[in-house]
């Protein structure tokens, strides 16, 4: 039987299957779930991460690339690598100068230190091992070298929690089943962002994957939050 969704122990091979299955019309998908905000929160990974022009970026969990692009015309030498390689045939017809390249966030196809700022976003829930899969992002950045993690977190108004927590399990699967090419991923979705720990709970994951001392930044009441830390050495 095909596997059309992945589970919350987030095996590598059904995840990475399940972003194939999405990958034709992922990125319409995100901005009609997420109402257009999704465009807004890449654009603040770009602006913390503060890419300088030569900077080599890697771009984790990069799928179609749509979060790569923006650091290219910055100026740097961004890096699009993710696992699914569905995500990355439709990111490479879409945008062809872009060097998207497969690896597995656990054991990432880099030498150490190759680049000056790493980022994920949205990825880091999906990862076998996020611990591991930091550790790795921590490897492949040069001491001194910057990471934003962008991801889903927990809103900071209990009241707007439970709208958020309603929306996640109600409505955004039978929005899911309008638009996107594989509706049943997107209850994963849905419950992998509340399984998912809240803001100093991934700090704390971080720090115990040998990053420096962690920040955050909330945006939309916490729905999302930017980490940012820095390579020790």
């Amino acid at each position: 039987m095909p596997v059309t969704r992945a589970g919350l122990d987030k095996q590598p091979r059904d995840v990475a299957r399940m972003f194939d299955d999405v990958a034709r019309r992922y990125d319409l998908t995100n901005d009609v779930l997420s109402m257009g905000q999704d465009r807004r929160w890449r654009r603040r990974v770009v602006s913390v991460l503060d890419p300088r022009p030569g900077e080599r970026v890697l771009d984790l969990a990069a799928g179609t690339g749509t979060s790569s692009q923006p650091f290219a015309d910055a100026g740097a030498v961004v890096v699009p690598c993710d696992f699914s390689l569905g995500m990355l045939q439709v990111g490479k017809r879409n945008l062809p100068k872009l060097p998207f390249t497969a690896g597995d966030g656990m054991a990432l196809p880099f030498a150490d230190g190759s680049f000056d700022a790493v980022t994920i976003s949205f990825g880091l829930r999906n990862i076998h091992d996020p611990v591991q899969g930091l550790r790795e992002l921590r490897r492949v950045t040069r001491p001194g070298g910057r990471i934003v993690v962008c991801e889903f977190s927990t809103p900071t108004w209990t009241p707007f929690e439970t709208v958020y927590s309603n929306y996640l399990m109600k409505a955004l699967p039978r929005i899911a089943e309008k638009v996107s090419s594989n509706p049943e991923s997107y209850v994963y979705l849905a419950e992998s962002i509340r399984s998912w720990p809240d803001q100093k709970g991934l700090a704390k994951l971080m720090v115990e994957a040998g990053w420096g001392k962690v920040d955050w930044v909330n945006l939309t009441g916490g729905v999302v939050a930017l980490h940012c830390s820095v390579n020790p050495g």
